[in-house]
């Protein structure tokens, strides 16, 4: 059926579940609603081109692929297209929604670095300052140099300190850790580097090695969550507090939070696996004692499409929202600008480096979309999580995106992000 929402918006929200409801389905695409085609038209986008994207993922739901999904895009300020398909809840047969909460794992980390750029603007730091400066248990680090008789790492002095920039666009020398024979990989797992506070975590990550040279390599790592430190000491709160008072509280972001509270349990998407079989399984990965609570800088924000597409909102239009500004343009074009230093590329998520892209100050950049071999623009920015949400923004068309799942370890989900790109890019009709 097709239901219409507070702003006016058509959205599809319709279960998968056999031949009735797949016929069904296709007797609602043909319905086009006159409000939801004029607000498209009005912000120069083909609604029809826009039922491509749906068949496309609709087509992935019912195949099985994914249990279900929520897509919202934004032009010129107008939503012009919201949709959700599929279960959140397989087992439990409850339908997708709008109204989905999503963890969206390390589409945390561009919050996490909105927040650390505002307290940029007020002057508390600079991106050249070593992070020692303010996380003294960060001070005399040094670089792992190889392993030496009895698998015993080899040290010494590094070139120069981890600075603020460095921890922006993971280049600071640090690792996630979770793998590897090496041993620098083997002191991370030890050390339990992401358990505990944030405080733990730099006083942990200064018992360890500095991974390589700071600002020679670009390894995805613990550093946003070092950002997260780095906003508490310098704001003197802690990290959730602020995120809540500085950024949601005053974008009105109501269904954007840290965690998944017990109250609003089910409202969330499960998060899906795939067993040997290749059949969808919940993998329970926040049901684990802590998961569901924890604060980091890295992962551990919720969200429902729409909310998180506010959030895009406020960088597409150069750091204000609906009268609230908490960036300059200015800041927002450094944040989307590449900070790689010359020789240094970005990893790709299926291994090798992302071709055409850079990392800013939290976010991919694209660089040259042909490179990249996409629709995208130069200077197209966002990140992606773990279970499959992905977002853009595109500031010279004025355009956000935002697509929500929850698939972990799919060998498809990069792919998903790539295809939701190119068919919200292709539905441009002016």
């Amino acid at each position: 059926m097709l239901e219409i929402n507070a702003r006016g918006v058509w959205v599809r929200n319709v279960l998968a579940l056999g031949a009735v409801a797949v016929a069904s389905l296709a007797a609602c695409q043909q319905r086009v609603d006159p409000e939801s085609t004029a607000h498209a038209q009005i912000a120069g986008m083909s609604t029809e081109r826009l039922n491509r994207l749906d068949d496309h993922f609709h087509r992935l739901v019912d195949d099985g692929k994914i249990a279900g999904v929520v897509t919202w895009i934004s032009r010129h300020g107008q939503v012009v297209h919201e949709d959700a398909y599929g279960l959140a809840d397989i087992e439990a047969k409850r339908p997708m929604s709008m109204d989905s909460y999503f963890y969206v794992y390390s589409m945390t980390k561009p919050v996490t670095s909105v927040a650390l750029l505002m307290l940029y603007e007020e002057g508390r730091f600079q991106l050249s300052d070593p992070i020692a400066k303010y996380l003294p248990e960060l001070a005399n680090l040094k670089v792992y140099a190889g392993d030496g008789a009895g698998g015993r790492m080899i040290l010494k002095d590094p070139a120069r300190q981890p600075t603020v920039e460095d921890v922006f666009r993971h280049t600071a020398g640090f690792l996630y850790g979770p793998a590897g024979t090496r041993g620098i990989d083997k002191a991370y797992r030890e050390a339990s580097v992401l358990g505990g506070t944030l405080a733990d975590l730099t006083q942990r990550l200064g018992t360890l090695p500095l991974a390589y040279e700071p600002g020679t390599q670009w390894i995805y790592s613990v550093s946003h969550d070092v950002q997260a430190r780095l906003v508490e000491v310098l704001a003197g709160v802690p990290f959730d507090e602020f995120v809540r008072t500085r950024i949601f509280q005053p974008l009105k972001l109501e269904h954007m939070f840290f965690g998944r509270p017990d109250s609003a349990k089910d409202r969330f998407a499960v998060i899906y696996g795939v067993n040997p079989e290749g059949k969808l399984t919940p993998t329970g990965a926040l049901d684990a004692p802590g998961a569901a609570t924890r604060v980091l800088g890295g992962f551990s924000i919720s969200a429902t499409a729409a909310d998180y597409g506010r959030f895009a909102q406020l960088l597409v239009n150069s750091g204000e929202l609906d009268g609230v500004r908490l960036l300059s343009r200015k800041t927002v074009d450094l944040m989307d600008s590449n900070h790689l230093p010359e020789g240094v590329a970005r990893g790709a998520a299926g291994g090798g480096t992302a071709r055409g892209e850079g990392y800013g100050l939290g976010v991919r950049v694209v660089t040259n979309p042909a490179q990249a071999g996409n629709l995208t623009s130069a200077g197209t920015f966002g990140w992606s999580g773990a279970a499959g949400t992905h977002f853009f923004v595109d500031r010279s068309e004025d355009l956000v995106a935002v697509f929500m799942i929850q698939k972990m370890g799919a060998p498809d989900g990069p792919g998903m992000a790539a295809q939701f790109e190119t068919l919200v890019y292709q539905a441009i009709a002016d």
